[in-house]
């Protein structure tokens, strides 16, 4: 009895995993038939404005017997050029052999350490707001802001082209998520003005990640506090790289904390490090400190990476002609665009999108940038709405004038022999 029991279950597993198999295999299937697989490419080198990398692995690759590519990278969001940067690395080093390369547990158990405390002072300070608190990702501290503040009859109004961090952080909240038209304040207090949630939340990225536009958080602040509700901009795009002193688009636009009460931005762009942070009221950051479950349930940031965010820091004050580099390089590349009739997205930061429309011809299109020696990154559906697949070309601090000029004429060269992609 014990044996027919034995092959009954073992027939019954073994049912359930092609059933299982079958699955996945069809979803995958239906990816690539839509040209949406996504790829690894291997780097062999530090971030750079050029790299050694290896380009087109699938999941299961084969690294074996290859030899990786020299080629200009287009496609990083190291703005500021910062993340091998030697004053970065030191700092990375020095805290290493004090510290140690864990940080051992959550900040809450022991892992706080005094290079946290003191970046956690230092970004509250160089933004002007009253207490910072680090997380492990920006991904993270979308989710636990909104999970830390929001409950059950709360609402929270988020831009339609938001990252997806901050929209699953409103999906995986207690609270009702809805959805405004991109830019568009007219739907947005449309909806507010029809909502009779208890705590109201309006979020909204600074710099929207895939079309490189920005907020217009100055009329953003004065609707959230005409409808008396809560405000919070995600800055990842623009904290370093925006602004007289690199403070993002909240400097840019002149806003205080009173204006926008809850600040996100990320060390893993413009700062070349890595993790996040939120900054806000003494109230608003204890209550994340207290209920943010992305928080109190996850290992702090290894003493070391904080570190070398400290030096980050003081790199983003001390050269501004890094930001200034940055600008003249954007006004050069669109002003070459434009003359080549390429049609690039309405952008003004180091995020600039050139619509393609089909999902094969922008794959196409980067694969024959790649042949020329530069890596740009096919961004298509589901990260971007259907028919709007693109090349997001990103712009760092290391780019020299010769090299957005020689991107310009591979780009020239390839719409003289291949115009339908540059017809959408």
């Amino acid at each position: 009895m014990s044996n027919r029991s034995e092959v009954c279950a073992t027939q019954k597993t073994s049912v359930m995993s092609v059933s299982v198999n079958s699955l996945l295999e069809k979803k995958l299937e239906q990816r690539k038939a839509l040209h949406r697989m996504r790829k690894r490419s291997v780097l062999y080198s530090p971030q750079g404005a050029s790299v050694d990398m290896m380009s087109g692995l699938s999941e299961f690759g084969d690294l074996d017997n290859k030899t990786p590519t020299h080629c200009f990278n287009f496609c990083s969001n190291d703005y500021l050029g910062l993340a091998n940067h030697p004053k970065l690395v030191e700092a990375f080093g020095k805290a290493a052999k004090t510290f140690g390369v864990g940080s051992g547990a959550s900040h809450l158990v022991c892992g706080h350490s005094s290079e946290h405390h003191a970046l956690e002072e230092e970004l509250a300070e160089f933004t002007g707001r009253d207490r910072a608190v680090l997380f492990s990702t920006g991904y993270m501290a979308n989710l636990g802001v909104m999970s830390a503040l929001l409950e059950k009859n709360d609402a929270v109004f988020q831009d339609k082209l938001n990252h997806a961090s901050l929209l699953d952080g409103g999906l995986h909240s207690p609270a009702k998520l809805y959805r405004y038209a991109h830019n568009d304040m007219n739907h947005l207090e449309q909806r507010l003005m029809k909502n009779e949630a208890r705590l109201k939340l309006i979020a909204s990225d600074g710099v929207f990640s895939m079309d490189g536009d920005i907020a217009n958080v100055k009329t953003l602040a004065k609707i959230s506090n005409k409808h008396n509700t809560l405000l919070m901009i995600d800055d990842a795009h623009g904290f370093g790289a925006l602004g007289e002193r690199g403070a993002g688009v909240l400097e840019a636009q002149a806003l205080s904390q009173e204006d926008v009460p809850i600040l996100m931005g990320t060390l893993g762009k413009a700062f070349g490090s890595f993790g996040a942070f939120v900054c806000g009221s003494e109230l608003v950051v204890e209550s994340i400190i207290q209920f943010a479950r992305t928080y109190v349930y996850t290992t702090a940031l290894p003493p070391a990476v904080a570190a070398a965010s400290r030096a980050a820091l003081m790199l983003v004050q001390e050269e501004p002609w890094r930001r200034e580099h940055l600008r003249f390089l954007i006004k050069t590349f669109r002003q070459g665009a434009e003359a080549l009739n390429l049609q690039l997205m309405p952008s003004d930061t180091a995020i600039q999108p050139l619509l393609v429309g089909k999902d094969q011809d922008a794959l196409a299109l980067s694969q024959v940038l790649m042949n020329k020696g530069f890596w740009v990154s096919a961004i298509r559906p589901p990260t971007v709405a259907e028919g709007t697949a693109r090349l997001r070309f990103t712009f760092t601090a290391n780019h020299s004038l010769h090299d957005i000029e020689r991107l310009l004429d591979s780009l020239a060269q390839v719409r003289m022999k291949h115009s339908h992609w540059f017809e959408s």
